[in-house]
């Protein structure tokens, strides 16, 4: 079946107070795919985000970002005032987040609208947090020890409470219990505010597309409450950490530093962790796009503590035997393998075991640097082909520095001049291939430049910012897309 769909991120929709969330806004994008005929939506990960801003790197797994909570609700159930929303600072720039400023001003007003909200009275809010006390619990006790330890780490609490000694667990419940209910009223609120989304989504014919990364961040309510998952030492500290090696992209690798898996231990408990980590995903969303799929073949370990991932070596990783785990217990679903980079004939046939799509770039076509083929004529079916995606420069952006004889190449297998509207043909041999799956972020329909690049990996301070402009989807776009799309055979509805 030939799709369509469009990748814009929860944070980049045009929402009040600084940030995109569950807002009306964001229904009306949901209305511009549909009259755009496009049957997919696809999203960065939804978890609340740290250091750095990276949803990639979020303080759980389970949980979701409070800041997509949508302010107007909570106006209209009277726990808030829309004087008190609007007296914050959100941040001049309507075109880009402003993290600093949400942060110092969202919490505020989300305690404001909890302490008045008496949801603690609440028998569904009850249900909510039996239903999902298995992460929820840990969760809301975590986020609040480490506020009373000024954003620290958990490696850096009081080896009581660090070291989860259960008297001081018991304590910790017991004299912070309203701190721990706010941390579970965010989910309940983000909860329902998600799911009343993504119904009206499906609804209109179109499937949610999420995004997990492989690993969770040390610094989260996972590593914390379940070490034996990791691979750390007697003290809770990692033996080797996440990343990838040296290429011509970096000469020095990728350090994310992300604790890496004790799969031996994974193996020995039937994988229950990850079956339930993927039940939940495939509540939140249709589709699950698996950030670094490579890393379940060979995962590349850096020593802990090194400045750079030069030193790294590759380990086997639990390959087929984690995704037949996944099928028995929760049946056929639908998954994308992030399989770029550097490809391994093993993980090669770890993906073509699996029978999930592989993604293409279309953007590495016409990159010498690359040593994989990413030309359309020889892709397959069975793959999901984006222009770029958040971590790719813009389509226009990409084109503007191309080297010369890359160039050359694209607008000769392209047919074209080049130019302002380069863009266009671009995303017309997208939807042109034999690619079943097709995936264009927001910013290359607009023709946007370098300064809606989502992510520059390894660097900080000026990613995960971009936002959409409410006028910037018009009719006339929609009606340009939609053409496009019944063009090349993708209209599903």
């Amino acid at each position: 079946m030939r799709q369509a769909g469009i990748l814009l991120p929860i944070s980049s929709l045009p929402s009040r107070y600084g940030i995109g969330t569950f807002s009306k806004e964001a229904y009306e994008f949901v209305d511009f795919l549909e009259q755009s005929g496009q049957t997919l939506w696809q999203i960065l990960p939804l978890g609340p985000t740290g250091y750095g801003d990276s949803p990639y790197q979020s303080f759980s797994t389970f949980a979701g970002n409070p800041y997509y909570i949508d302010l107007e609700e909570l106006i209209e159930k009277g726990w808030l005032t829309r004087r008190e929303c609007n007296a914050k600072d959100f941040g001049e720039d309507e075109t880009s987040v402003d993290y600093e400023k949400i942060y110092l001003s969202r919490f505020k007003l989300l305690r404001k609208a909890f302490e008045r909200s008496k949801i603690w009275e609440d028998d569904d809010f009850k249900w909510f947090c039996g239903e999902n006390a298995y992460w929820l619990k840990d969760y809301a006790l975590y986020m609040t020890v480490k506020n009373i330890f000024d954003g620290k780490s958990w490696s850096e609490w009081a080896d009581d409470i660090r070291l989860r000694w259960p008297p001081a667990m018991e304590y910790y419940y017991r004299e912070y219990e309203k701190d721990i209910q706010f941390y579970e009223f965010l989910q309940y609120m983000f909860t329902h505010q998600w799911f009343s989304l993504k119904d009206y989504a499906n609804k209109k014919g179109i499937k949610i597309v999420g995004d997990i990364p492989i690993y969770v961040a040390f610094d989260s309510a996972d590593t914390w409450a379940d070490p034996k998952l990791f691979q750390l030492d007697e003290k809770g500290m990692p033996t080797g950490v996440a990343g990838c090696p040296p290429d011509s992209f970096s000469a020095t690798g990728q350090l994310w530093g992300n604790p890496l898996y004790r799969w031996d231990y994974h193996r020995n408990t039937g994988y229950d962790w990850w079956v339930r980590r993927m039940a939940y995903c495939f509540k939140l969303y249709d589709i699950v796009r698996i950030d670094h799929f490579r890393g379940f073949d060979e995962y590349y370990s850096i020593p802990y503590g090194d400045k750079t991932a030069e030193n790294g070596h590759w380990e086997k990783g639990p390959g087929l035997e984690l995704f037949q785990v996944i099928k028995n217990r929760l049946g056929e679903k639908s998954v994308i393998a992030e399989d770029l980079g550097f490809l391994t004939d093993s993980v090669i046939r770890l993906v073509r075991d699996t029978g999930y799509p592989g993604m293409k770039i279309l953007q590495f076509a016409f990159d010498s640097r690359e040593s994989g083929d990413y030309l359309p004529h020889n892709y397959t079916k069975n793959t999901v082909l984006y222009t770029g995606t958040h971590d790719n420069e813009t389509t226009m952006g990409w084109y503007k520095t191309l080297k010369k004889e890359d160039k050359a190449l694209a607008n000769k297998y392209l047919n074209v001049k080049g130019g302002k509207n380069f863009y266009w043909d671009f995303i017309r041999t997208a939807l042109a291939s034999v690619s079943d799956t097709v995936v264009i972020p927001m910013q290359d329909y607009l023709g946007l430049g370098s300064e809606a690049r989502m992510n520059i990996p390894s660097t900080l301070g000026c990613n995960w910012k971009w936002r959409l402009q409410k006028e910037q989807l018009t009719d006339e776009l929609s009606e340009k897309i939609l053409d496009m799309t019944k063009t090349y055979g993708r209209m599903t509805r």
